[in-house]
């Protein structure tokens, strides 16, 4: 009766199903996986939305690639932007514009585990490539040649990486540019953590704007501005002139068939990002803080080590593998109520690891990650 794109198992696995019944108990969990901004005490500008019922929200005016005023804030030429509803929703537009079904991408692993199901749903392959740490994370060359197969439409990257922190290397963009070129591949570049820098490393890169290869960076306002309930994110498109222009002809199609990205949040993006910068600089003062109080904890347990991030809103702890993730975890949960996500929701391999959220409040998670380090060395 259902369509095959879905998930065949939609039960809870152990770990959720735990986490749910001690929330059921009314058990209180420090929970060190949150990602939602709004959630952990951070203070917004007041009046922030304030432009959300400024009157010309109520004029509707369909336009497709999206309000060129709100265009015209996010890149210096706007004609090659396009507003979406969420990076999710980016991802799905892409897939329609570049895949016929059965066609496939390239995803990073470790990653966010969303690819699978983004693709899943537009009825997409996704193949992964492999991140490897050797000191530093940088894409395993051979594992892009061995993904890559004649239906292979784009390769994607995630940077700064989510749960990793690692942003693309410099000689890494130029090889997977000429490996574009070579096979006639796009590139979609995932730059949402872009404005959080922890620790970046001299030949971090970016795709935004890369002109030889068409190339879609992505961005919105649930991180620039930590606001997602706002639902507004956007693509560049870059590349080629010929290339470019027959993408946008596409996704003008494809986005004027959706119409979703809502005329309020348009009217209100340009104030919204500019004041963005403030709740951007609360929230980089919050990770490095916290960052702090991790290595800091790390320090007293020279067993545990910390995968140092580049940027984003989370840390990847290698911890001994003694009773491995699944065990951690719940033990985590269950002793010290303390929720963390083990290395392998993420594909991390070589080892055990343990992945925690850079963003709850300060003596939250001072108390937590401390508690975290006691069980886990």
């Amino acid at each position: 009766m259902f369509s095959s794109r879905l998930p065949r198992q939609l039960s809870a696995n152990a770990f959720s199903a735990a986490i749910a019944d001690l929330r059921t108990q009314g058990v209180p969990l420090v929970d060190l996986t949150v990602t939602n901004p709004t959630s952990v005490g951070l203070a917004y500008p007041a009046g922030l939305l304030q432009e959300l019922a400024h009157p010309s929200g109520l004029v509707y005016t369909p336009t497709p690639l999206g309000r060129r005023a709100t265009r015209e804030v996010i890149w210096r030429n706007p004609d090659h932007v396009v507003l979406t509803a969420s990076t999710s929703e980016a991802y799905s537009l892409l897939f329609k514009l570049l895949c016929d079904p059965g066609d496939g991408v390239l995803t990073p692993e470790p990653s966010y585990p969303l690819f699978e199901l983004l693709t899943r749903l537009d009825g997409v392959e996704a193949t992964p490539y492999r991140l490897e740490h050797h000191g530093v994370w940088s894409i395993d060359r051979e594992s892009v040649r061995a993904a890559c197969t004649p239906r292979t439409r784009a390769l994607l990257v995630v940077s700064p990486n989510n749960p990793t922190g690692s942003m693309l290397r410099a000689d890494d963009r130029e090889w997977l540019v000429t490996c574009a070129e070579e096979r006639g591949l796009a590139l979609i570049s995932d730059e949402v953590f872009a404005d959080y820098p922890i620790q970046p490393r001299p030949d971090a890169s970016t795709l935004l704007g890369e002109e030889r290869v068409l190339t879609f960076t992505l961005g919105g306002l649930s991180k620039s501005a930590g606001l997602p309930q706002l639902k507004l994110g956007w693509i560049v498109v870059s590349g080629p002139a010929g290339q470019v222009a027959s993408a946008l002809q596409r996704l003008e199609v494809i986005c004027d068939t959706y119409l979703s990205v809502s005329t309020p949040v348009q009217v209100a993006g340009p104030a919204l990002i500019a004041a963005g910068a403030s709740i951007r600089a609360s929230i980089q003062a919050r990770l490095m803080e916290n960052y702090r109080s991790l290595l800091a904890a790390a320090q007293r347990h020279p067993a545990i080590r910390v995968l140092p991030p580049e940027g984003g809103w989370s840390a990847v702890l290698q911890v001994p593998a003694t009773i491995g993730e699944d065990a951690l975890v719940l033990q985590l949960l269950q002793e010290a109520q303390i929720i963390v996500h083990p290395g392998y929701f993420f594909d991390m391999s070589h080892g055990s690891h343990l992945i925690v959220s850079l963003l709850p409040e300060p003596a939250v998670f001072q108390a937590a990650i401390t508690r975290v380090m006691e069980v886990s060395a």
